[in-house]
């Protein structure tokens, strides 16, 4: 790993400082008291536009809080601010307290409608990286906590190079037993129901792992179509494991699913699937990442594989999912162009991905889809082709045309 650079790389330029940008008299701590202006004197400051009622502003503000403290802990010269989406003084007030860095007054909405619209601000969480002159070190760098954490400072464009970089040899070089050794993993076994399994007894096969956690409504429904094919490729002899990445917040809800998983599992200690989610770039559960039997990453889409073809999707490689988006291209040819669905008043129309289909939730099976589908334009009603077949009402044309 390339050795992180000081504050100053992302300093140069002109500008009217940091003040200019907010144009205000002072900021509001955590606690409500009033934090001066000259505490931000010489620093890269962020701006953190977010929201308490949105999810993925909940889910990064804890990320940002970690980088913050391990920045703040070794002197980095780096602050946040936070700017509010917040509709009522109280919800503002609750989601500040669970940040350590100061905010704008909530009641000062015309700053933060300058800043929203001098920042083109349109989807939250955003971070805006500005050096201490002013000027805009990166326009959103929520990615870039996201994925390397403190190490992405001073979030300038050299220092993302320079682990962009480092990534790609770490993954030219991965194999299973690299990636399990890893710094914050460091792992050589992990668990089965009848004790510890080597990581070493994985080298050589296609292996699952699977980021989840207890009572995550998806990963419910999820683990257990994933378990339903994990048993029909075991029982087809097929070289195949999958390993529990586990994100839950307790041990309590690990162990339970742990007991509803057939396969192995990381031990819980937090550190392992934290550093392997960052290593991903995992930014929702459930995910399952596909690696090879080298040890290398097949993908990283393994649940929306699993979601279109069932078991049929392993070994999960490029040309075995092209093999069946081939078939499924050739067995279109039979269905109907147009036809009545009992679910739906209008008619729908064959559609592929090429044609307006992408991807969609089918409105008779519940179940994920992509390309391929009858379609209602009107509505956005779609509907697998099998789910047409079986539920044709009056029929239709043949052939797609």
């Amino acid at each position: 790993m390339a050795g992180v650079p000081e504050a100053d790389e992302a300093a140069e330029g002109g500008g009217g400082g940091i003040r200019s940008v907010l144009a205000m008299g002072s900021l509001v701590s955590p606690s409500g008291n009033e934090v001066d202006f000259a505490e931000l004197d010489g620093k890269i400051i962020s701006l953190y536009f977010a929201a308490n009622w949105y999810p993925k502003c909940e889910a990064f503000t804890p990320v940002l809080a970690a980088a913050y403290q391990q920045l703040k802990a070794r002197g980095a010269g780096f602050e946040v601010v936070l700017v509010s989406c917040d509709e009522d003084r109280p919800s503002f007030e609750r989601f500040h307290r669970t940040m350590p860095w100061p905010a704008v007054p909530f009641g000062d909405l015309q700053c933060k409608k300058r800043l929203s619209e001098r920042f083109q601000v349109e989807g939250i969480p955003r971070l805006v990286v500005l050096a201490p002159d002013g000027e805009v070190v990166h326009p959103d760098a929520a990615d870039l906590v996201h994925r390397y954490g403190e190490t992405a400072f001073p979030f300038s464009a050299a220092r993302v190079a320079e682990l962009e970089a480092d990534d790609q040899r770490k993954y030219a070089s991965q194999t299973l037993e690299k990636l399990f050794s890893m710094d914050g993993i460091g792992k050589e076994f992990v668990t089965g129901r009848n004790g510890q399994v080597p990581i070493s007894s994985l080298v050589g096969k296609t292996v699952g792992l699977y980021f989840s956690a207890h009572q995550c409504a998806p990963g419910m429904k999820f683990t257990e179509k994933l378990a339903a094919i994990y048993s029909s490729l075991k029982g087809k002899a097929e070289d195949f494991e999958i390993v529990y990445v586990p994100m839950d917040k307790e041990e309590d809800g690990y162990l339970r699913s742990c007991g509803d998983m057939p396969w192995l599992a990381l031990p819980y200690d937090g550190a392992p699937s934290r550093a392997l989610a960052r290593y991903f770039d995992v930014r929702e559960i459930p995910t399952l990442v596909v690696l090879g039997p080298d040890g290398k990453t097949v993908t990283r889409d393994g649940r929306n594989l699993v979601n279109l073809y069932f078991d049929m999707a392993f070994p999960f490689t490029d040309a075995q999912i092209r093999l069946l988006q081939e078939a499924e291209d050739e067995a279109a040819k039979g269905f109907p162009q147009s036809l009545r669905h009992r679910g739906h008043r209008h008619e729908l129309c064959i559609v592929s991905e090429k044609s307006g289909g992408g991807p969609y939730i089918c409105c008779e099976c519940e179940e994920q889809g992509l390309g391929w589908a009858y379609q209602c334009i009107a509505c956005g009603y779609e509907i697998h082709l099998r789910c047409g077949r079986d539920r044709d009402e009056e029929g239709g044309s043949a052939g797609t045309g």
